[in-house]
């Protein structure tokens, strides 16, 4: 849709192309679909497949609520992509015995594979963004960014999907 065609006309002032949860939600799905495209193509993963693999590459063996809430994926998703990975023998789970919901979730040397295989194709989807923008132009992108978190942090960052603004 051209940008023109996002002006909002029923809320005068308010230009949904420029109104900054939407840009940056539609950014990061734009980005989140060429790293899924790669990690469907080559891998077999789901989107949220490949989220919760990152993760666990990334921090190893975790309880599945912290992977919940790094992953920001809602339990239903997260029970998907966990049950697939598991028949595909890329993540163990282990169940605490007191409580069978709680479980560490860890990578099997499978799914170390495919982490480790996938993160460059990870990394070089990113640069073709950033290729777009100059060295000082990314570091100032890394200062607000880092900036629009802090300020974010503290609010409600429970792990409900991904809200689509």
């Amino acid at each position: 849709m051209a940008a023109s065609a996002l002006d909002d006309e029923a809320q005068p002032g308010f230009e949904l192309d420029k109104f900054l949860p939407f840009r940056l939600s539609v950014l990061a799905n734009r980005l989140a679909r060429s790293v899924a495209r790669v990690a469907a193509g080559q891998f077999h993963l789901s989107a949220p497949e490949w989220r919760v693999i990152a993760v666990l590459g990334r921090f190893g063996a975790l309880p599945n609520n912290r992977v919940i809430e790094l992953t920001y994926l809602d339990a239903v998703r997260m029970s998907r992509a966990v049950s697939s990975l598991l028949r595909k023998a890329y993540i163990t789970r282990v169940e605490t015995p007191a409580d069978r919901r709680r479980a560490t979730l860890e990578l099997t040397p499978a799914g170390t594979s495919v982490y480790d295989a996938m993160i460059p194709l990870a990394l070089e989807a990113e640069d073709s963004v950033l290729g777009a923008a100059s060295e000082q132009d990314r570091a100032q992108l890394e200062e607000i960014l880092t900036k629009l978190e802090n300020a974010t942090e503290g609010e409600d960052g429970s792990a409900d999907g991904d809200p689509q603004v």
